[in-house]
Order: structure tokens, then sequence, then C-alpha cells
């Protein structure tokens, strides 16, 4: 499956490979489908599961209303972190040596610290900026995908040297 999936994106390569190495360009497409995965699923979860409408919760240590956009948020998030997982350890980041737990660990951190800068700009963009919501998180997404390639190279999915 990893050999066919490699050679399907590799068969687009070609016009880029005079500005990208291959593993850049990989890393792209996958990352290219998580982020879609992610739009997916908020558009599936802001609009037909929420409604658009906002939740109204009664569980201590939580505000009393959640905004759909917010919640979408937290759905896409979840579903876009399986895809997007499997697809950097197994498809993109397969020379690094570091276990599987620890990989899995500093993902979900990175995610984290993606899913607070994601809400933050959000709420700007939707409460403050009086944006639509998908597109908010296109550009949100966009934008916070860069930064997560260097995290995702150089912290979660990192070769270490053997002296």
């Amino acid at each position: 499956m990893r050999k066919s999936l490699i050679k399907f994106i590799d068969f687009f390569y070609p016009p880029f490979s005079r500005w990208l190495p291959i593993h850049t360009f990989r890393y792209i497409v996958s990352g290219g489908s998580t982020a879609l995965c992610g739009i997916v699923f908020y558009y599936i979860a802001y609009n037909w599961i929420l409604h658009q409408r906002n939740v109204q919760v009664d569980f201590p240590f939580l505000p009393k209303l959640i905004t759909a956009h917010s919640l979408a948020l937290v759905i896409s998030t979840f579903a876009s972190f399986v895809w997007g997982f499997t697809l950097n350890k197994y498809l993109i980041f397969t020379k690094s040596n570091l276990k599987g737990r620890v990989q899995i660990f500093r993902y979900a951190a990175v995610m984290g610290v993606n899913l607070g800068l994601n809400f933050a700009m959000l709420k700007y963009m939707v409460e403050g900026l009086h944006f639509y919501p998908t597109i908010s998180q296109a550009f949100i997404t966009i934008t916070l995908s860069l930064c997560s390639y260097f995290l995702q190279k150089h912290f979660t999915f990192k070769v270490k040297k053997h002296n």
C-alpha cells in the first residue's frame, strides 16, 4: 500500500522538481490531504452535525455555551489527527528511529499547540472580524501547516544520530 501511494504521489512530482525536494513535495501532498480532511470534517460538523447552532452544556469546568464553530474545530481535529499521524508516520517520515509512542506523544503536543492557535485565530476571525467560519478555517489551516512541517520534521519524526 505504501509503495502504491508513493508511486502515485511521485507521478505528479516532475513539474515541481525544480523547486522542491521530493520529500517536501510528499509532505505537501500528505499535509494537503490532512488539511482537506480537516476542512471537510469541519464543514460537515459545522453545517450537518451542529446545524450552525451553538451547544448548551451543563458540565463543570466547561463554558455554559460552546459556539458551533469552536465545537466543529474540536470534531475536525480528532479526524485529521488520526489521518495525519498515519500518513506522516508510515508514508512521509519513515526514517525516524524514535519509538512510536514518542512520535504520537510529540504529534499530539504539536497538534495541541496548533489547536490552541487555531482556536484563538478562528475566534478572532469569526467573532472579531466577522468572516465566514469555513473560509476562516481554510485560511488558518494553510498558515499553520507551514509551521507544522518544520515541527514534524525536526521534532516529532526526527532522526536521532547515533555516535
